[in-house]
C-alpha cells in the first residue's frame, strides 16, 4: 500500500498567499516562499502552489516565483495556474517544478493532457477538478458528448477558479482524464472549500471507485478527523487554512493519520 500523503496548498493572487471560502472572500495567508519553506521543514509530502487567478486574468503562472521557490525545496513541487499551452509546462518543469497541475486547459483543450503525458510522463500531468454538487446541470452541451452531465449527475465541473460551469459529470471527467494519460486527479469540492466542515467524502469516494490513478482530496478540512476520514478514499490530503493559521502542523496531522491506522510518511 502506498503512503498517503499530506500536501499543503498555497493559493496565490498577486505574489502572496490567500485563502477564502467557496473561492470567495479572500484573505492573506503569508508568503509563498516562506510558507513553502516552513511546511518543508514540518515534513510535508510534497507542496502545490496554485495561481489562483491566473486563467481568468489570462496569463500565464508567476514564473520566476515559481523558480524562486523550487530552490527553496527538498520535497515535490507542484503547480497550477495559467497552464494552457506545452511551452508554459517545458518552462515549469526546467523551473524546476515536478509536476504540473492543468485545469481549465484541461476543459478547452483536452488534447493536452494528452500530448504532455506522452512527452513529459504521465507522473508529472495532474488534473485538477473543480467540483460543485447540482440538482439540475446547467444547459451546457459540452463539446465531447461521453463527459456531458445528465439527470445522473451528481457534481459538476466549473472552470476559471470556480467562475464558470462547463455541463461537465465530474465522474465521466475524472474516468475520462486517466484515459488520456494523466497521472494524478487534484479534486476541491467548491461546497466544502474553507468551510473546515469536512471533506465531501462521497465524491471521492466516488471518483476512487472508477478510476485507478492517485487521487488528491482537496476542500474542507477543519479537524483532525476530517483528514483521517478522507484518506480512506484518498490517496493524499490536500490542506491550506489550518496550516496557514497554524491551527496544526504537518506532524501532528501525521501522527494522528498514524493513530488511526493509516500508512503514512514520517520525516
Amino acid at each position: 500500500m502506498l503512503a498517503k500523503r499530506i500536501i499543503p496548498c498555497l493559493d496565490v493572487k498577486d505574489g502572496r498567499v490567500v485563502k477564502g471560502t467557496q473561492f470567495l472572500n479572500l484573505r492573506d495567508a503569508g508568503d509563498p516562499i516562506e510558507l513553502a519553506k516552513e511546511y518543508d521543514k514540518q515534513g510535508a509530502d510534497e507542496v502545490v502552489f496554485l495561481d489562483i487567478t491566473a486563467s481568468s486574468d489570462k496569463r500565464s503562472t508567476l514564473i520566476e516565483l515559481v523558480e524562486h521557490t523550487a530552490k527553496e525545496l527538498f520535497i515535490p513541487f507542484s503547480v497550477g495556474g495559467g497552464i494552457n499551452d506545452m511551452g508554459i509546462i517545458a518552462d515549469l518543469l526546467k523551473a524546476g517544478v515536478d509536476k504540473v497541475s492543468i485545469n481549465t486547459a484541461a476543459v478547452k483543450n483536452p488534447d493536452l493532457i494528452k500530448q504532455a503525458s506522452e512527452k513529459y510522463g504521465a507522473q508529472c500531468i495532474i488534473v485538477a477538478i473543480d467540483a460543485k454538487r447540482i440538482e439540475t446541470p446547467s444547459n451546457i452541451d459540452y463539446p465531447i458528448e461521453q463527459v456531458r452531465c445528465d439527470t445522473n449527475s451528481k457534481w459538476e465541473i466549473y472552470t476559471h477558479g470556480g467562475r464558470y460551469p462547463t455541463g461537465i459529470d465530474v465522474i465521466k471527467w475524472a474516468q475520462y482524464m486517466q484515459a488520456l494519460g494523466a497521472g494524478e486527479l487534484l479534486l476541491t469540492s467548491m461546497d466544502a472549500d474553507g468551510s473546515k466542515d469536512g471533506y465531501d467524502v462521497e465524491l471521492y469516494a466516488a471518483i476512487e471507485s472508477v478510476t485507478s490513478i492517485p487521487l488528491i482530496a482537496s476542500g474542507g478540512a477543519g479537524t483532525l478527523n476530517h483528514i483521517s476520514d478522507v484518506l480512506q478514499v484518498s490517496d493524499a490530503a490536500l490542506l491550506a487554512s489550518l496550516l496557514h493559521y497554524k491551527e496544526t502542523t504537518v506532524q501532528e496531522i501525521k501522527t494522528h493519520c498514524s493513530e488511526k491506522g493509516l500508512s503514512i510518511r514520517h520525516s
